[in-house]
């Protein structure tokens, strides 16, 4: 698409297990990103938008319980991700159309991040390194 600076492909897929002794960092990037529940403890997703609103999803199979299976992120938005349960993992996958490439990546310094959206210093400070 002509809106990117670089040559990519139509879309991409990754998918990951995100224990639970780690996070997904907040990072963002220039197009919306899909993401897919697999197996293990549902997640929480984090997102806030450019004019700072945050949100949290929490994405699973038990819908009966608020959980969706799945989860478009805005572009632009800065999100991060943690699986709910301890001792445990979340296989997710995540889907970029236009396809993903680096150069559309911008990982959150904590600093900046704050001074941005200094209402959520306490997420923005566990979902930071």
């Amino acid at each position: 698409p002509e809106a990117f600076k670089t040559e990519r492909n139509y879309s991409t897929s990754i998918y990951f297990l995100l224990t639970s002794d780690n996070f997904s960092a907040f990072h963002k990037i220039n197009q919306e990103e899909v993401w897919h529940f697999y197996d293990g403890s549902p997640l929480l997703l984090y997102t806030i938008s450019p004019s700072g609103e945050l949100t949290e999803i929490k994405i699973g199979r038990d819908l009966e319980n608020g959980e969706v299976p799945q989860y478009v992120v805005p572009r632009n938005y800065w999100f991060a991700a943690k699986a709910i349960q301890q001792n445990a993992f979340s296989f997710v996958g995540c889907t970029v159309a236009p396809g993903f490439d680096f150069t559309d990546f911008t990982l959150a310094k904590r600093e900046f991040l704050i001074k941005k959206y200094p209402q959520h210093k306490k997420i923005i400070e566990e979902f930071t390194r």
